[in-house]
């Protein structure tokens, strides 16, 4: 089962969230395996970070839910709040795929939050700018909602253009970034 899970920083954590940089690093690589995508959000000077983005494929909720709430940065308080949601990947294929690379134009995390009739369930056509597609699913699978997205794009509004906009409550767009250890 496929889950993404994007913890917010709260106000003021970056300094925290330095100092637990190689714990949460240690953290993830236990999940190297399973991981589809990760990455931090940005601000819009692209460097201060406001969030932590992991799509990763675990057995069920209850490991999703220890993955997320057991990761050091929450732990000490850096986040906010956790978005934890079971996700499908329409792509197959997972961050470290895609075509374009780690680097190069702007990237986006593309959060389309909604309820009723699902929406945007086909890959759009221009499928070699996205990164990661898919569905936002209850934890059972059979409720959507809503769309995440990680793509590459020309600005903020081309990014929020991949979802049909009357068909979604709130879309969230996001400065976002290739994560990992450097390579």
């Amino acid at each position: 089962m496929e889950f993404l899970c994007y913890h917010r920083d709260r106000p003021d954590s970056v300094a925290l969230r330095d100092e637990l940089l190689e714990e949460h690093w240690s953290y993830m690589d236990r999940y190297a395996k399973e991981m589809i995508a990760r990455g931090p959000t940005l601000a819009g000077d692209g460097e201060t970070p406001t969030g932590s983005v992991h799509i990763v494929d675990l057995p069920d909720p209850v490991a999703a839910r220890a993955f997320a709430f057991d990761e050091p940065n929450y732990q000490a308080g850096v986040y906010r709040d956790v978005l934890l949601r079971r996700w499908r990947n329409t792509l197959g294929r997972t961050m470290w795929d895609f075509p374009g690379g780690r680097t190069g134009g702007n990237r986006y995390l593309v959060l389309g939050l909604g309820t009723g009739q699902a929406a945007d369930l086909a890959v759009p056509p221009d499928r070699d700018e996205l990164i990661a597609y898919g569905p936002l699913l209850s934890d059972n699978g059979a409720t959507w909602l809503g769309t995440a997205v990680l793509v590459r794009a020309r600005d903020l509004e081309t990014a929020r253009a991949i979802l049909a906009p009357d068909r979604y409550a709130d879309i969230e767009v996001h400065h976002w970034q290739f994560g990992g250890r450097p390579v």
